[in-house]
C-alpha cells in the first residue's frame, strides 16, 4: 500500500500564471482585472483566486491562541441588579462578564457577589476615573483567578468626548497610578471602526494609541502590563478576520521594542455601524457573521451585541439571543475546536500581510508627525476618519454596499416610529471640547430618519 503522502504525486503543479491563464480563456474575451479584481476601501486589490505563490517571502508571525471566551455585556448601573444578571448569564452560557461601571457610588462586593472569579474572565469599564475605587478591583488579582482586565482608556475618552477627565497632566497621572497598582492596560480601539475609519487605519491608530501608553511607562515595568484590544468587528467578513492577526503582529513588533509582553489579549464586538432600524431581525446575520470574523481571527472574548441594541434599552430576551448566538457557534457549530483555523489559507495570509504592512506605514507616517496625541490635537486624526467613513457612505447611498432590508429589498410595511426606546442616530448637540471629538455614525442614519418622517 501506498503512502498517501504520495497521493497526488501523479499531478504536476499548476503555477498562478497557469490558472489566469486559464480564467482568461474562459472569460471569452473580457477583461480579467475589471471583471474579477476589485480594490476595498484600504486600497487592496482583491484577486479572484490566491495561490502557495502569493506566500511566498512571507512569515507567518500570528501567535496561536487556545480558546475563547463568550462574553456577556452588562451595565452596572445598579450593583445588585448587575450582579443577578451575570449570574444568570454565566448560567446559561456566558464565560466571562463585561461590566461597564458608570461612577464609584456602584458596591463591589455586592456585584462580585458569587461570582466565581477562578473561572471567569472580568473585563470592567470605567467611565470615571478614580484611584481609590478602581483600587477596590485591582486588590483581587492573584494567580488563581481567571483574569481581571481593566479599561481605564484616558486616551479613548479624549477621542471620543473631546476632552480629559480632567486635564492631561491629572488624567495620566491617575493612569500611573491605576497601571501600576493593575498591571493591566486596555486599548479601547472600537470607536475608530464604528465611526468609519477603513481597516488600515483601525490597526494603525490601535498601535499608536497604545505607543502613547507605552512611552509612559517605565521600561521595568513593561514586562509585567497586560494589554488587551478591544475592537469591533465589521461585515467584509475575510478582512476581519486578517484585521485580527494583523493587530497581534502589529503589536507583536511593537511591544518587541519596548521589552513588553508580545502577547496581547483581544476582546471583540461587532460594530454598531451597519446595524439598522429598519428590518431589525437581519442585524441577528450580521453580528453572526462578525463574531465568526473575530473568533476565526483568534480573539480571545466574544461579546455580542443585542439586534435591537441601538433603538430598545436591555431586555433579557435580546441579551438571551446575543449569547445563543454565540453559544450556538461554540455548542453546535464547533468554533472551539481548532487553533488558528485560518492559518495556511492563501487568501487570508495575504491579505493579513497587506494589511499589517499598510497599517505599519500609516503608523510611522504618525509618528514622524509628532504621535496620536498631536495627531488627535490637529484633527488630522479626526479629518482622515471622516473622509474614510464618507467614501463608505457614497458606497451605501449609491447602492454599491448594500444593507439588507435598509437600502435594497426594503418593506414599506415596515414601521418602526412606536419601537423607539432609545434615540438611534447622532446627536447634535454643540459641546466645548478641546479637540473635535470623533463621532461615531451609522450608515443607514439619514435614510432611516426619512423613513421615519414619512411613516
Amino acid at each position: 500500500m501506498k503512502s498517501s503522502n504520495n497521493l497526488f504525486n501523479e499531478f504536476s503543479e499548476v503555477s498562478a500564471k497557469q490558472w489566469k491563464q486559464k480564467i482568461q480563456f474562459d472569460l471569452k474575451g473580457k477583461d480579467y482585472n475589471e471583471t474579477l479584481v476589485w480594490e476595498s476601501l484600504e486600497g487592496i486589490k482583491v484577486k479572484p483566486f490566491y495561490h502557495a505563490e502569493d506566500l511566498e517571502g512571507i512569515e507567518n508571525t500570528v501567535q496561536k491562541k487556545d480558546g475563547w471566551k463568550i462574553t456577556q455585556a452588562i451595565y452596572a448601573g445598579n450593583a445588585e441588579i448587575a450582579n443577578k444578571k451575570a449570574l444568570k448569564a454565566l448560567d446559561r452560557g456566558a464565560e466571562s462578564i463585561l461590566f461597564s461601571i458608570p461612577s464609584d457610588d456602584i458596591e463591589v462586593n455586592t456585584l462580585l457577589n458569587n461570582i466565581n472569579l477562578e473561572s471567569t474572565k472580568l473585563y470592567l469599564e470605567f467611565k470615571f476615573l478614580s484611584v481609590d475605587y478602581i483600587s477596590k478591583f485591582t486588590r483581587l488579582q492573584n494567580p488563581s483567578i481567571a483574569g481581571i482586565y481593566f479599561n481605564f482608556d484616558i486616551i479613548n475618552n479624549l477621542s471620543k468626548t473631546g476632552n480629559w477627565h480632567d486635564t492631561l497632566e491629572n488624567d495620566f497621572e491617575q493612569f500611573s497610578a491605576l497601571l501600576k497598582d493593575s498591571h493591566s492596560l486596555t486599548i479601547d480601539a472600537t470607536l475608530y471602526q464604528n465611526a468609519g475609519a477603513n481597516t488600515v487605519q483601525q490597526l494603525a491608530y490601535a498601535i499608536a494609541h497604545a505607543n502613547e501608553y507605552l512611552n509612559q511607562i517605565s521600561e521595568a515595568a513593561l514586562p509585567t502590563i497586560t494589554v488587551t484590544f478591544k475592537v469591533s468587528m465589521g461585515a467584509n467578513y475575510f478582512f476581519e478576520i486578517a484585521k485580527i492577526r494583523a493587530l497581534r503582529i502589529l503589536w507583536n513588533a511593537l511591544a518587541m521594542e519596548y521589552g513588553a509582553k508580545q502577547t496581547c489579549e483581544i476582546l471583540a464586538v461587532p460594530s454598531k455601524r451597519n446595524k439598522t432600524l429598519y428590518d431589525y431581525n437581519t442585524n441577528m446575520l450580521r453580528s453572526t457573521t462578525e463574531c465568526m470574523s473575530a473568533i476565526l481571527g483568534g480573539a480571545d472574548a466574544v461579546c455580542n451585541l443585542p439586534y435591537d441594541a441601538i433603538y430598545h434599552k436591555t431586555n433579557d430576551f435580546a441579551e438571551r439571543i446575543a449569547r445563543n448566538q454565540l453559544v450556538i457557534l461554540k455548542e453546535e457549530s464547533y468554533f472551539d475546536k481548532t487553533t488558528n483555523p485560518s492559518d495556511g489559507a492563501y487568501y487570508i495570509e495575504s491579505i493579513t500581510n497587506q494589511l499589517a504592512e499598510k497599517a505599519l506605514e500609516l503608523f510611522k507616517n504618525l509618528e514622524k508627525a509628532g504621535g496620536f496625541l498631536s495627531q488627535l490635537k490637529s484633527h488630522a486624526i479626526q479629518k482622515k476618519i471622516k473622509e474614510s467613513a464618507q467614501k463608505e457612505q457614497d458606497l451605501f447611498d449609491a447602492r454599491k454596499e448594500i444593507l439588507v432590508g435598509t437600502n435594497k429589498y426594503d418593506s414599506s410595511i415596515d414601521k418602526m416610529k412606536g419601537e423607539l426606546e432609545l434615540y438611534p442616530f447622532v446627536k447634535n448637540k454643540p459641546r466645548k471640547s478641546i479637540i473635535e471629538p470623533i463621532i461615531e455614525k451609522r450608515l443607514a442614519e439619514v435614510l432611516e430618519q426619512k423613513r421615519l418622517e414619512d411613516e
